[in-house]
């Protein structure tokens, strides 16, 4: 499969950054929670870098926690482990990995997770976040928001949501 080259014609001369980031679209009940970023203004899932010594699913929820307050359960992809001893241990699967343009100089390398909420009453720390919405399908269609965001969103609640 061929990737899909990102680099700006800018970024030729110049080195580009990256980051690694962890993203958690969060399911509870047929709603998906997004919020409104800060400085870009576009609805988002819950998600931010990755700390040093972090892997990535403990970022992905406990970026969660922090910007939502809400508890998680990532939602596994594989349905059972294939390697669990001494020497190794499989981490979760993201559902997609991403490489994301920030800037002309910066880019995030995305790991891409979904979660199941055992409530959907939110409490943010404090300064994290300043608008908090769950959306439904129906939403998810009438509401602009990036690509990406929507098609992911929707899958989270196919996979995720309750049937009726």
């Amino acid at each position: 499969m061929e990737t899909k080259n990102l680099q700006s014609p800018i970024s030729k001369f110049m080195e580009i950054t990256r980051h690694f980031t962890a993203t958690t679209f969060v399911v509870y009940q047929n709603q998906v929670l997004l919020h409104q970023h800060k400085k870009l203004g576009i609805w988002l899932p819950a998600g931010g870098h990755i700390d040093r010594d972090e892997l990535p699913e403990e970022a992905a929820v406990r970026e969660v926690k922090e910007e939502t307050g809400l508890d998680v359960t990532l939602y596994n992809p594989d349905s059972q482990l294939f390697i669990a001893d001494d020497e190794a241990c499989q981490l979760h699967r993201p559902m997609h990995l991403l490489l994301e343009n920030i800037n002309p100089y910066h880019q995030h390398i995305d790991f891409i997770y979904y979660a199941t909420a055992v409530s959907n009453q939110l409490n943010p720390a404090n300064g994290e976040t300043h608008c908090l919405k769950w959306f439904d399908l129906t939403d998810l269609e009438n509401t602009e928001m990036p690509t990406n965001v929507q098609v992911c969103a929707q899958e989270a609640l196919a996979l995720l949501g309750q049937k009726d």
